[in-house]
C-alpha cells in the first residue's frame, strides 16, 4: 500500500477533502484478519473544524470483508460503513485534555503532524470496525 499524505493540521485548516477507493489486497494488516483480500473500500476524508474550535477530520469507510464464522467456520460477507470522527491533537498531553474536554465516546482524538498517512487512517479504521468473534446472525447449517 503506497502511502497518501496529508499535512493534517493544513488539510483541517483549508478544509480539503480527499476521497478515494482502495483495494484490500493492498491492506496487509486489514488482509491478515480476513478470509480472502477481495473486493476494496471506499473512503472519503473531509477536513474541517469541530464546533469546539479544534481541527477534525471526518473519515467515511464504506465496503464489504469476508470473514470467517467462529461457530461454524465457514466465509461470510461483513458490510463495513464507518462514520469516524477524529479531533486532531499535537501531542500526547494535548489528546489527553481535549478528551477530557470533549467528553464525547463518539470522537476519537488523535495525535496527528505533518505527514499523516490516509490511507493507514482507513485501514485503522476498516480494522476498528470488525467484531472481536466474527459470526453469523444464523449459520447456513
Amino acid at each position: 500500500m503506497s502511502a497518501k499524505l496529508i499535512d493534517s493540521f493544513e488539510f483541517c485548516r483549508q478544509m480539503q477533502q480527499l476521497s478515494g477507493q482502495t483495494a484490500i489486497a493492498d491492506m496487509a494488516r486489514l488482509s491478515a484478519e480476513l478470509a480472502d483480500s477481495q473486493g476494496e473500500l471506499r473512503w472519503s476524508l473531509a477536513g474541517g473544524t469541530h464546533p469546539s474550535g479544534l481541527s477534525q477530520l471526518k473519515l467515511q469507510v464504506a465496503g464489504e470483508v469476508h470473514l470467517i464464522c467462529q461457530r461454524c467456520l465457514t466465509a461470510y460477507a461483513l458490510p463495513v460503513a464507518t462514520d469516524t470522527v477524529l479531533v486532531l491533537a499535537h501531542d500526547d498531553a494535548e489528546a489527553d485534555a481535549n478528551e477530557a474536554r470533549l467528553d464525547d465516546d463518539s470522537i476519537d482524538v488523535i495525535v496527528a503532524n505533518t505527514a499523516l498517512d490516509v490511507l493507514a487512517l482507513v485501514e485503522d479504521d476498516a480494522l476498528l470496525a470488525l467484531p472481536l468473534s466474527p459470526r453469523h446472525d444464523v449459520c447456513p447449517d
